[in-house]
C-alpha cells in the first residue's frame, strides 16, 4: 500500500467479462489483500454483474467484511462514465486512493503494489508501458504503433511530459480527484485517460510513471474500436489548439503589462 492507513478502492469497469472477472478478483485479493474493489458493470448480457454479487458474498464469508462491491448500471454507458461513477462512489465513502484497472488480465495485480508505493511522493501514478522497464506482451505491430503514436501525438499537442497518457492502469489520490474539475469530462476510452492525465497536470498534481508489464487480454474480446480512436484524435487536436491559444493570449497579456510598466 502507499501508506498503511490509506483506504484503497480498485474500480473495475466490466461489460461481458464473466470469464475474466473471477481471475481478476482472485489476483487482487492475492496481491493487495487490504484493498476494496468496486466492479462497475454496464448491464452485461453475459451476467457478469450477477456473478460478481455471488463472488462478493463468498469473499465476505471468508474475510468477515464486504471488500467486493458491485454497481449495476442500466446498459453500456462507456468506460469514462463508469470510472466517473466509481470515483464519485469512492469519494462519497472516504477512500484515500482510487485505482483504475481493467478486468481482462492486461493489468497485472502484482504490479499494483508498486503503483501504490509510488503515491508516497505523487498525486497520480500511471502504470506505464513506455518508460524504461515497461513492456507489452503479445501485442500485434499495429497496436504497438497505435499506442506509441497516440502518446507521441498527445505529448506534442498538449505539451505534457508523459510517456503513457493513454494507459488505463493508474492510481489517484482522492485529494487530486477532488481538485480536478471533472464536471466537463465526457470522453471515453483512450481519450478519457488522456483527459484525466491532462487535467491532473493542469491542476498542479504530481504525476509519476511506474513501469508495468502490459499483457494482451487473456479472455474475451477487446473493446477497442475505430470510434474510440477517432474520438481521441479529434478531442486531443481540439484541446491542443485551445492550449496554444491560451498560451498565446497569456504571452500577449504579459507583453502588454510589461510595456505598460516600463
Amino acid at each position: 500500500m502507499s501508506q498503511t492507513t490509506d483506504r484503497v478502492l480498485v474500480v473495475v469497469p466490466t461489460y461481458d467479462e464473466r470469464e475474466s472477472i473471477p481471475v481478476a478478483l482472485e489476483r487482487l485479493r492475492e496481491h493487495v489483500p487490504d484493498a476494496d474493489v468496486l466492479v462497475v458493470d454496464d448491464g452485461s448480457p453475459d451476467g457478469t454483474g450477477a456473478l460478481v454479487e455471488q463472488l462478493a458474498q463468498a469473499d465476505e464469508a471468508v474475510r468477515g467484511r464486504w471488500a467486493i462491491h458491485v454497481m449495476h448500471r442500466s446498459g453500456k454507458l462507456g468506460l469514462g462514465t463508469a470510472y466517473m461513477a466509481g470515483f464519485a462512489w469512492a469519494l462519497e465513502r472516504g477512500y484515500d486512493v482510487v485505482v483504475e484497472m481493467d478486468a481482462d488480465g492486461s493489468h497485472r495485480a502484482q504490479d499494483l503494489p508498486r503503483l501504490l508505493a509510488a503515491l508516497v511522493d505523487a498525486d497520480l501514478v500511471l502504470g506505464s508501458r513506455w518508460v524504461p522497464g515497461g513492456t507489452v506482451v503479445n501485442w500485434p505491430a499495429n497496436r504497438l504503433f497505435l499506442s506509441r503514436g497516440a502518446n507521441l501525438y498527445t505529448r506534442l499537442a498538449l505539451g505534457i511530459p508523459l510517456k503513457d497518457a493513454t494507459g488505463g492502469f493508474r492510481a489517484y489520490r482522492a485529494g487530486l480527484l477532488r481538485t480536478i474539475a471533472m464536471e466537463g469530462v465526457a470522453s471515453q476510452g483512450y481519450c478519457f485517460q488522456i483527459d484525466m492525465a491532462w487535467r491532473a497536470v493542469r491542476a498542479g498534481g504530481r504525476v509519476v510513471e511506474v513501469p508495468i508489464t502490459f499483457v494482451e487480454r487473456e479472455r474475451g474480446s477487446s473493446k477497442m474500436s475505430r470510434h474510440i480512436v477517432g474520438e481521441a484524435l479529434v478531442r486531443v487536436t481540439w484541446w491542443g489548439m485551445q492550449e496554444r491559444s491560451r498560451r498565446v493570449a497569456g504571452a500577449f497579456r504579459g507583453g502588454r503589462e510589461a510595456a505598460r510598466d516600463a
